[in-house]
């Protein structure tokens, strides 16, 4: 891969019809590469795709990186363990800042009534981003 230029995520394929034939792909956010090796023949062909900004967002939404399922995946990527550890730490930070809110709103006996009300507000919300944009999209 550094032959060729290339960063990112191996993604291996998962059959293999020919032996002689290599394929895979990599990706970052932003770029797909597409490489087909014919071992016999020792040419190598790549196609690059990149995506907009929308895509990017999209993608970074969803990159977690590798399947762990197959055993020779693993992350080799610096960037996939930032990206995944930091994630793993804003999810954890806004748990513990819900459950943080609720405690302190059940400690507020007059706040009753308005917080459960804001409560069934953003739950309605979180629903439309979790289920109603998927019918948009």
């Amino acid at each position: 891969m550094r032959q060729l230029g290339i960063a990112g995520e191996i993604l291996w394929t998962t059959t293999r019809t020919n032996p002689d034939d290599f394929d895979f792909q990599v990706r970052r956010p932003g770029h797909f590469f597409f490489i087909k090796a014919d071992l016999a023949h020792n040419r190598a062909t790549v196609r690059h795709g990149v995506v907009n900004l929308w895509g990017i967002i999209k993608v970074l939404h969803s990159f977690t990186g590798v399947q762990m399922d197959d055993p020779r995946d693993r992350r080799d990527w610096a960037l996939t363990y930032v990206w995944a550890y930091s994630m793993d730490g804003v999810a954890a930070g806004l748990i513990l800042m819900v459950l943080s809110s609720l405690y302190m709103w059940f400690k507020l006996p007059g706040k009753r009534v308005p917080g459960a009300i804001c409560l069934c507000l953003g739950s309605l919300t979180c629903g439309l981003f979790c289920f109603g944009l998927r019918l948009l999209f």
